[in-house]
């Protein structure tokens, strides 16, 4: 992996690790009130991201473009401040929800440019040669019987 598939990933593992400190820590101390920046950090953090990384890494010129790496830094600023505000709306400060509204609005729009890189990405014809399996590696040996090749 490189380039933004791999700042990605990296801060899938980030988010997975931090969501999981944040379950394991509510779960010692048998307080759950944190319950809903634990999931936003697995589902939204982990998830999303580890998404985006593969997306990024499977579609080469989608990485190659510079709104990928806005998409990255968009993505990653707005998901720490969504989830570092929510961890203290939860924790009684309710003067922090401005910061947890401007999150949202960001890791949104994070969302919205996603799709304007990437289904524009999946409508673009394959190229000759440019499948998952070229024909000429190992991966595609059982392939060329098939039938339906």
């Amino acid at each position: 992996m490189h380039g933004v598939a791999r700042n990605f990933f990296i801060l899938a593992i980030v988010y997975a690790l931090c969501g999981m400190a944040l379950g394991l820590s509510m779960s010692i101390t048998h307080d759950h009130t944190q319950m809903p920046v634990h999931a936003h950090t697995m589902v939204a953090g982990w998830l999303m991201s580890a998404v985006f990384a593969f997306f990024y890494h499977l579609v080469p010129a989608a990485s190659a473009s510079r709104l990928a790496l806005v998409h990255f830094w968009l993505t990653t600023v707005s998901g720490v401040l969504l989830l570092v505000g929510l961890y203290f709306l939860l924790a009684g400060n309710t003067a922090i929800e401005p910061v947890v509204a401007i999150g949202s609005l960001g890791f949104y729009a994070g969302m919205i440019l996603f799709a304007v890189i990437a289904i524009p990405a999946m409508r673009k014809p394959i190229q000759s040669g440019a499948g998952v399996y070229p024909y000429e590696t190992a991966a595609a040996a059982p392939l060329k019987n098939s039938a339906a090749l």
